[in-house]
């Protein structure tokens, strides 16, 4: 039995795991997830949500030996989590998520995609703080193999994401790299193009490299494959 702790995307909460976690458990493993600041339930201003509020958020729900599992965005902050207390962190994965480049912050490197498919299904706020999810794009970009009800779903509960966590400029030291890393790459993305998934992932072992015939959103369009993967990756 393995204990996974979820991390969420932008603009996402807790709720996305909805069909994941008892997935999981019925593979015999324990699953937490948990709303990020400014996400779900978490009540924190934008204006106050930086990339090491994130990282505290995780460290905090860690309550021994854990499997991180950060989707889209949320490859930032748990690397931000595993560089600073890796002590209970077992391995990283990384669902069709961004792996930080020295220096990097997540804008940049989305910047330094060959496509930017996510921008059409994204509106920035008057203040400049954050962006939300245009409601009449997220199917196409997000959700396009996800059940009906999924989708309804998640447009009740989308948020806006704060910026400033994304725009912040990320350089990891020894702890990360001696972190065992997985990489789940969706071949389906609207969001992130699947060849630039690949092009972050190239310097992982080949055996921590699966690939999903699936959207942005695995997690609705396939939560029972996406368990039995991160099952084969709990027990290497």
């Amino acid at each position: 039995m393995a204990r996974f702790l979820l991390v969420h995307g932008s603009c996402h909460g807790a709720w996305c795991w909805r069909d994941l976690r008892p997935a999981l458990e019925a593979l015999g493993h324990e699953a937490r997830a948990i709303d990020l600041p400014s996400h779900g339930a978490d009540r924190t201003p934008l204006g106050e949500v930086t990339l090491d509020a994130y990282a505290e958020a995780i460290e905090a729900a860690i309550d021994g030996p854990t499997i991180l599992v950060g989707h889209s965005m949320g490859g930032y902050p748990i690397s931000r989590a595993a560089d600073r207390a890796p002590d209970q962190i077992t391995r990283l994965v990384y669902l069709c998520a961004y792996v930080p480049w020295p220096d990097f912050s997540l804008v940049e490197m989305r910047l330094r995609a060959p496509r930017q498919p996510i921008m059409k299904a994204l509106e920035k706020s008057a203040d400049g703080q954050s962006f939300s999810v245009i409601p009449e794009h997220a199917r196409e970009v997000f959700y396009h193999d996800c059940p009906e009800a999924s989708v309804a779903f998640a447009l009740e509960n989308l948020c806006p994401q704060a910026i400033l966590p994304q725009a912040t400029k990320l350089t990891l030291g020894p702890n990360w790299q001696a972190l065992p890393r997985s990489y789940i790459l969706c071949e389906e993305d609207s969001a992130i193009p699947p060849e630039f998934q690949a092009e972050m992932a190239e310097d992982f072992h080949s055996d921590d490299v699966i690939r999903m015939p699936t959207s942005h959103s695995p997690f609705f369009s396939d939560p029972a494959g996406l368990a039995r993967h991160l099952d084969r990756i709990a027990r290497t």
